[in-house]
């Protein structure tokens, strides 16, 4: 063989192998999908959460395939200002939304939210129902104050707030839509949240070949309760009990911390029916998680889908006589929360502290991504992996009511809330008072801790520069 045949062969070797060469490369790994559920005023009347009466079977199956966080705590108990937290990872006094009236950038123009991070990096996406602010129930089907520099489409389900087919009853009108029920006739169509799960549907379908950031915000458990009639029936009144508060309960308890006069005025037949309401409207709102839910499963998207459920807020429901939110108390501070996904620990709980901010970091860090430096959560991903893991040493939560200004720590072991900048204060121990109903501010036995907290609060949550003396 000639010296000139000898580097043709082994060029023409060389071509022959590369294609199937090539084909032996490893496949660029596909992004994560992030699903974003949440509810609307949900306290923990769900199954998962050991509420024997509550029927929420999906919430409880997504528990059981992820992590349920039985100490997640949120920033702000009321809608616009926890919403634009949750979205920014930012503390409500740093993102400067401390009401239902501000918009996310009316403080800082240039953030970053948590949805428009994932759009910077290839992502679709997309919000159906309520992720920012919105009024209930007058302003569904609007856009309320949302922000479209966080979408690449939104949907704003019509609902029928106003114009619901069936029974209704209000026992205290002169409080607005606060306590009015309805038991809807049919399968709730023409609810908002019924139409978000359907559009969050029909946008799986069509996107399920590129990555997405999908955000689907339901509007119930929130007042106006409506539902249909069905899931009113799921709960037999007799089973319906009102917490135990003793009699005593406000006598200790300073007036900027109760919201509302006791019981709102209603009777008690009143409050239990509230209470069945409540419960059916959070059944309502499971059922169309649900349907969003299998449909992630019969697209196949499941296993590469990052799934976070969360309410806004926690929410009483009688307890210390006192009802829905604007109050620093645990049922109202602490909140729901579930993630599920690739990567995450299957169907065990967490008892760690962690802070609803603490989901922007998080989902940043389990989809490949980096969060801007002004997030003030931390990341909780290590928690995903193993819940048995210690959580934060504390979580925050800030209220203003007016000229009722309330900041409250929460550790493993006590619960410090601070009115006024000082003129009023509470402390909890939480290991022989998990139902809060002593306060323990004014025993000198507990003034060391008592300095100790406050200082804790006030590194994190600086008091305003001027107090309110109500």
């Amino acid at each position: 063989m000639s010296q000139r045949i000898v580097p043709i062969l082994i060029l023409a070797c060389l071509f022959a192998v590369a294609p199937s060469a090539a084909q032996e490369q490893p496949q660029p790994k596909k992004k994560l999908n992030v699903l974003l559920v949440m509810s609307d005023d949900l306290g923990w009347s769900i199954g998962t959460y050991g509420n024997e009466i509550a029927h929420t079977p999906n919430l409880d199956r997504l528990a059981a395939r992820g992590v349920r966080f039985d100490r997640a705590y949120n920033q702000y108990p009321l809608c616009g200002p926890s919403r634009a937290s949750f979205m920014t990872g930012m503390r409500p006094n740093n993102i400067g939304v401390l009401d239902n009236a501000t918009r996310v950038r009316d403080k800082h123009r240039d953030v970053v939210t948590l949805s428009q991070l994932f759009m910077n990096n290839g992502y679709y996406a997309a919000r159906t129902g309520k992720i920012y602010h919105q009024g209930i129930p007058g302003g569904v089907g609007g856009p309320g104050l949302d922000d479209p520099q966080s979408w690449h489409h939104t949907h704003n389900p019509p609902g029928a707030e106003f114009s619901t087919p069936g029974e209704e009853h209000d026992p205290q009108p002169e409080f607005g839509q606060s306590f009015r029920r309805v038991l809807g006739d049919g399968e709730g169509v023409e609810q908002a949240d019924y139409q978000a799960a359907d559009e969050a549907i029909r946008i799986l379908r069509e996107k399920r070949d590129q990555p997405f950031f999908l955000a689907v915000g339901f509007i119930r458990p929130h007042v106006p309760v409506i539902a249909p009639r069905k899931y009113f029936d799921l709960y037999d009144m007799s089973r319906i009990q009102l917490p135990e508060v003793p009699a005593n309960d406000l006598d200790d308890i300073p007036s900027p911390a109760i919201y509302r006069p006791k019981n709102w005025g209603m009777s008690e037949e009143d409050c239990r029916e509230s209470v069945r309401a409540y419960y059916a409207s959070t059944s309502f709102m499971d059922a169309q998680l649900g349907r969003v839910l299998d449909e992630l499963d019969q697209l196949g998207l499941t296993d590469s889908t990052l799934i976070v459920f969360a309410s806004d807020h926690g929410y009483m429901l009688g307890e210390h006589f006192a009802w829905q939110k604007m109050m620093l108390f645990e049922p109202v501070s602490r909140t729901p929360l579930i993630v599920a996904g690739p990567g995450v620990a299957r169907g065990t709980p967490a008892r760690g502290l962690v802070e609803l901010i603490d989901i922007y970091p998080t989902v940043v860090e389990m989809a490949g991504l980096k969060a801007p430096a002004n997030v003030d959560g931390e990341s909780i991903v290590r928690l995903l992996k193993d819940p048995s893991q210690r959580g934060k040493p504390a979580a925050f939560t800030q209220l203003d009511r007016g000229r009722r200004e309330g900041r409250t720590i929460r550790t493993e072991r006590w619960r410090y809330i601070e009115w006024n900048r000082g003129a009023a204060e509470e402390l909890y121990d939480h290991d022989s008072d998990p139902d809060e109903h002593t306060n323990l501010a004014a025993d000198p036995a507990h003034a060391h801790t008592l300095s100790q907290l406050r200082e804790q609060l006030h590194a994190v949550l600086p008091p305003p520069a001027t107090a309110n003396t109500e």
